[in-house]
């Protein structure tokens, strides 16, 4: 029994071997040329929808937090949803339909793509398929099944591939930023962090045509699991910088920002995060990209919008048009699922430590 049993215990073993040999990650592909009006960024969006003459910008800012923070945010999809208002032409609309940007980091980037992805059938089955469900547990179950192991111990596919693949299976179905572009929801921005220079790393075409690469092609599932992969917890999600091979070039109006010896204030924040973007430039010295959870830059998500109105307001000072030229009005909702822990450490002298002591 005892060498049947080890017999047996060593097939397992070799099975997942031989399936794990050629494990490797996803690879996103290159672009040969930057084309501003294509892809998924908010430009293209209000071509499409034919929104340019909007003059109320509505933004929700889907906080991290694990499934507290999915759950929440879907709680207030499910809130605007049933609140009716009055638009600007005397219509009766739910205040859902007038939202135009959604930007999700760790929990919430589930919560915002899914709704990007599905639109009004989220509702009927976000709870059974991703709240009610028991994600930890199945991915830590996966990751210690024998048929993993193999994959896991590859340098290229990691916890957070792993993570991505269960993702897709049970919320995003094998779809793509390319699909959300055929929707009609919001603009959807997801946000990750630059392990190597901790700044965010927004899911848009405009950031992709930086590293000189297809967004329509990659996963949403696999930019959920960047967004949520936890330091240590996770492993990073790696992309390929082409930089170079795309013919890009520094916009023009970017020049007052990066080149000027004074540049326009007050557009400090939008001018660090313009050179965190110019790192990605050399492909030679830097031809990988390694993103953990959006947390660790901006756990509100409200970043990447406080950078773009400070823009805007920098750009119109200089004469410069945007998309944005015809908003009067700004509404953010910030959906902060932060919890609040106890902070009574310092009544003892030894440290929180991993483990919370009753």
């Amino acid at each position: 029994m005892g060498r049947l049993r080890r017999s047996r215990l060593l097939g397992i073993g070799l099975i997942a071997l031989l399936g794990g040999c050629a494990a490797t990650r996803p690879v996103n592909p290159p672009i040969a040329q930057v084309e501003p009006q294509a892809g998924y960024r908010y430009e293209a969006r209000q071509a499409r929808t034919q929104d340019t003459g909007k003059d109320t910008l509505i933004v929700l800012a889907f906080s991290g937090g694990g499934t507290r923070a999915a759950a929440f945010s879907f709680g207030v999809l499910e809130f605007l949803r049933q609140t009716q208002i009055t638009d600007s032409k005397g219509r009766a609309v739910r205040l859902l339909d007038e939202v135009d940007i959604i930007t999700g980091v760790s929990g919430g980037s589930f919560t915002a793509l899914a709704y990007g992805l599905h639109g009004e059938k989220l509702f009927d089955i976000y709870e059974s398929a991703f709240l009610k469900r028991d994600v930890q547990g199945e991915i830590v179950s996966r990751t210690l099944s024998p048929a993993n192991w193999a994959k896991l111990w590859s340098t290229a596919w990691g916890r957070s591939e792993l993570a991505a693949q269960f993702y897709d299976e049970i919320l995003f179905n094998g779809a793509t930023y390319g699909d959300l572009i055929r929707g009609n929801a919001p603009m959807i921005l997801a946000s990750a962090t630059d392990l190597s220079t901790g700044s965010r790393f927004v899911f848009s075409q405009n950031t992709f045509d930086v590293i000189c690469s297809d967004l329509n092609a990659l996963p949403l599932s696999r930019a959920a699991s960047a967004s949520s992969a936890v330091p240590v917890v996770l492993s990073a999600v790696t992309l390929t910088i082409y930089r170079g091979t795309c013919n890009i070039r520094k916009p023009a109006w970017t020049a007052p920002f990066l080149d000027a010896a004074a540049p326009p204030r007050p557009a400090a924040r939008a001018i660090r995060t313009l050179k965190a973007t110019q790192s990605y430039a050399d492909s030679v010295k830097r031809p990988y990209l390694h993103l953990v959870d959006g947390g660790v830059a901006d756990n509100l998500g409200m970043r990447s919008v406080l950078d773009t109105f400070e823009l805007i307001e920098a750009l119109s000072e200089s004469g410069i048009r945007t998309p944005f030229d015809n908003v009067r009005r700004i509404i953010v909702f910030v959906v902060n699922s932060l919890s609040e822990p106890a902070t009574n450490w310092d009544m003892s002298e030894a440290p929180p430590g991993p483990v919370a002591r009753c």
